[in-house]
């Protein structure tokens, strides 16, 4: 009589070992969530705290007695801390920066990638080398420009400077290098100019870095804060970061007001990372058009 052997191996298909080995990673992944997320929680719990109890010892994570006194102090609009006209003044200005930022960027990286022309790569060259100068190195010369042109105390004034930055161009131009140059002959032979497949062949299939510029160019003229303190003068015109540090006066401190438009700041920020976090995946990930 035969013995048949009976297998140890889970129906499953699962390996055990491959199971414990994969432990560490995520306690790991666990961890570095929490070193990024306290902050974001801890900014959430102070700003529902009364300001005697923001600064007790030992913190406490889960406020005892709840107060939406700062909030209440944020949304109250004040002739010297409008803050929701900053908020509205941060939104106009990033979003429309970051429109310009795609439109000169993408125009200019596909004339530097696909079009023939004269001491284009002594360009290339100078637009990166850009990249490594000290932006306060040119706060003088773009504040003397927009004084010319009557811009300070204007949102136009945080804008328009900027909006031709080095980085979108060397970014976009390396993807656009990488698209299939047949599809632009396939089109010049069908009759389009260059124009027209910039924008029906070329930008289409550009989503994800463009997605992925938007993102950064808006984040970027979010959290300005040097430069709108230089061009920004009144109360009502200046933008969300710099209108938050005057809450935080000479002698006192009030965290929970200060917390409070934290987290109003971090609002759009949330939304646009839940809302693009596909697309900055994709761009960042592939490196051409998908077959």
């Amino acid at each position: 009589m035969t013995q048949q052997t009976v297998s140890t191996e889970p129906k499953s298909g699962r390996n055990p070992r491959r199971l414990l080995g994969l432990i560490p990673s995520y306690a790991a992944l666990i961890l570095l969530t929490l070193v990024f997320v306290a902050p974001l929680l801890w900014m959430v719990s102070t700003s529902l705290k009364p300001n005697y109890l923001t600064t007790r010892f030992p913190p406490q994570w889960i406020p005892q007695t709840l107060s939406n006194e700062g909030y209440s102090t944020i949304l109250t609009t004040s002739s010297g801390n409008p803050v929701l006209q900053w908020f509205l003044n941060s939104l106009i200005a990033a979003s429309a920066h970051t429109m310009l930022v795609l439109v000169t960027a993408s125009m200019a990286a596909y004339a530097l990638a696909r079009m023939h022309f004269r001491g284009k790569n002594l360009m290339f060259v100078v637009i990166v080398l850009t990249l490594v100068i000290p932006q306060f190195v040119f706060l003088i010369g773009n504040y003397l420009i927009v004084q010319y042109l009557g811009w300070l105390d204007t949102l136009v004034a945080v804008i328009v400077p900027g909006a031709a930055g080095a980085f979108g161009v060397f970014f976009l131009r390396q993807f656009f290098l990488s698209l299939p140059l047949e599809l632009e002959e396939a089109a010049l032979i069908d009759g389009a100019n260059r124009l027209q497949i910039f924008l029906r062949i070329v930008l289409p299939l550009s989503k994800a870095p463009l997605a992925t510029l938007a993102v950064l160019s808006f984040l970027t003229n979010w959290n300005d804060f040097l430069w709108p303190v230089y061009v920004l003068l009144s109360p009502e015109s200046l933008t969300l970061q710099p209108g938050l540090a005057i809450l935080q006066s000479s002698y006192t401190t009030n965290y929970t007001v200060i917390m409070a438009g934290g987290v109003l700041a971090s609002i759009p920020v949330l939304l646009i990372y839940i809302f693009t976090q596909r697309y900055i995946i994709e761009g960042v990930s592939r490196s051409g058009v998908k077959g």
